[in-house]
Order: structure tokens, then sequence, then C-alpha cells
């Protein structure tokens, strides 16, 4: 089977398993989207959620963000972790917003990575989660199962996410990195995973690291 036949197949596993999938950060604009990303960062998006109500009930524009005290957001983001440095970038990117975009977020790949705290990562699921622009938003643990499911030997989430462009449609990505990340944390976690039991790894996966399982 060749690697295309083989991602071919996978997509449609997804599809049958998440024929939709709602996207795990809850926001209301791309502004809200663009912070709660920025606060995913080493956390998991249920404590984002549970922390972002009372950032917004402080304020949920940028326009009036970039006056608020760097201690005061650092204080309401703590449980996400990074607060310092993430509550910085939250006031800084609030005011770039208002001052060369006019209060908005651009739809702009530059422009949105040149943003304090904005990587080629949280770039990629504004743009797509926002604005459906196509970006495939390739992060750690999408990096494992595309490793697992011998789609990719990337060492890196950039090289990885070349790879996975290259193998599936583009008019896919947008709900295929999300279908990933929900099988991922329902079918093949980091840990305690028996590549055996996998609706994926169990057929499609890397023959090396099934060998290594214990029966």
């Amino acid at each position: 089977m060749t690697k295309a036949q083989k991602a071919k197949e996978i997509h449609q596993i997804l599809d049958k398993l998440y024929p939709t999938v709602p996207i795990p950060l809850d926001h209301t604009d791309p502004y809200t989207l663009l912070v709660a990303v920025l606060l995913s960062a080493q956390c998991t998006d249920v404590r984002v959620n549970q922390v972002t109500p009372h950032l917004w009930a402080m304020t949920d524009k940028p326009e009036e963000m970039m006056h608020v005290d760097v201690d005061e957001i650092r204080e309401i983001i703590r449980p996400c972790g990074l607060s310092p440095r993430k509550s910085k970038a939250i006031k800084e990117l609030s005011r770039i917003l208002v001052e060369e975009h006019g209060g908005e977020v651009p739809q702009d790949w530059a422009a949105l990575e040149a943003l304090p705290g904005v990587g080629h990562k949280t770039a990629a699921v504004v743009m797509s989660q926002a604005f459906g622009v196509p970006a495939f938003p390739v992060d750690t643990h999408i990096q494992r199962l595309a490793y697992r499911w011998a789609l990719s030997t990337g060492k890196n989430v950039e090289q990885t996410e070349k790879d996975l462009k290259r193998l599936f449609p583009e008019e896919s990505w947008n709900k295929l990195h999300l279908q990933i990340i929900f099988f991922g944390r329902e079918y093949c976690p980091a840990r305690g995973h028996r590549m055996k039991d996998c609706p994926i790894c169990s057929v499609y996966g890397r023959r090396s690291l099934l060998k290594l399982e214990k029966p």
C-alpha cells in the first residue's frame, strides 16, 4: 500500500468517526479565538475554556485590552500556565491590532505571525477556523500520530505539516486537523496507548512500533 492510499483510507475512517467536528476553543470572533489559541500553548483546551470567560468579563475588545494592566491579565490567566509571557503578549498584540490593523485581526499570514506570542501554528488555527483559509495546524500531538501512522518522519511540526499537506486534499485540511485531534484524544493518547487496540494504528500503524508492544 502506498502512503497516499493509506492516507486516503485513514481519512475515510476519520470522516466516519467524526462527520462533524466542533472548534475546541470557545470564542465569539477572530480576536477572542486568537487570544484563546495563544493561551492554549502548553495548556488544555478545557482549561482555556474555563479561564477565558473571566477574561472576557473584563473585556473582549483589543481597544480596551491594550489599556489593562499586565498584572491584572496575568492574574486571570494564571491557570493556563506561562502567564507572565502570555499576559504581555495579549496586551501587546491588542495594541498592535488597534494601532496597525484598525482593531481587527488581519487575515494575513505574515501579519499574524508578526504578532507577539503568535507562531505559525497559532496563525494557522486562526486562518482556518476564523477565516476559512485552507491551513493544516500541526502541533506535537498531530506530529505524534502522523509518525505512528507512518505518514511522516518529520523531526519537527513544520516538516510534518508539509508531509500531511502533500498527502491530503487541500479542501479537507481545516476539518481534518480537528478530526485528528479528536481521534488522538479518544483513541490514540500519548501515554497508556495500545496500538493493537487502536482503530487506525492496529491497521496502519508503523510496524516497528507495533512489534515493541507486549502481547
